[in-house]
């Protein structure tokens, strides 16, 4: 991966930081022209095998995110941002992305719990999810989506970028 590369993926996913934390949104605009950016980069850099990396990279970005907010677990804007950066770092990076946001997502939000009070909560809200999943299937339960949360909310760019990060420096 060329620094161009790594610069601009750092950049994309501080400033997502940045927003997520300010307004608990990551805005459209940073999002779509990332991964329009990647696309032209990529292509100009390695031809149709680079838009193919590129656009294959924002699909698995994509789908490893999706189900959490078709769950109503994540918002919209973080799907979006994994995807943007997937399309910059190409699908088998992505995946390396997503694994390592996840874990560094559950930690924070350990932290986060604890902090506020919340980790009881949580345990409880996460074994209510379970045992409603094994009751009716996978899909998402209404009082624990974050449109009807009342615990702590997590900036969930910062787990993005502290994967963005770790995907880098491991890659």
């Amino acid at each position: 991966m060329s620094k161009t590369v790594a610069i601009t993926v750092l950049a994309i996913s501080l400033a997502a930081c940045v927003t997520d934390v300010r307004s608990r949104r990551i805005p459209n605009a940073l999002t779509f022209s990332a991964a329009i950016a990647a696309l032209i980069y990529q292509s100009a850099s390695a031809g149709w095998l680079g838009a193919q990396s590129s656009v294959t990279g924002w699909l698995v970005g994509t789908a490893l995110f999706l189900p959490f907010f078709l769950l109503g677990g994540m918002g919209a804007g973080d799907v979006k941002l994994l995807a943007a950066l997937g399309a910059w770092l190409g699908p088998s990076e992505t995946v390396h992305l997503g694994v390592y946001t996840l874990i560094a997502g559950g930690a924070l939000g350990l932290v986060v719990a604890l902090m506020r009070g919340y980790l009881k909560t949580a345990i409880r809200n996460v074994w209510n999810l379970v045992q409603q999943w094994c009751l009716t299937g996978i899909r998402p339960v209404p009082s624990l989506t974050l449109e009807h949360a009342t615990g702590p909310r997590l900036a969930y760019a910062l787990p993005i970028f502290a994967g963005t990060a770790v995907t880098l420096w491991l890659h």
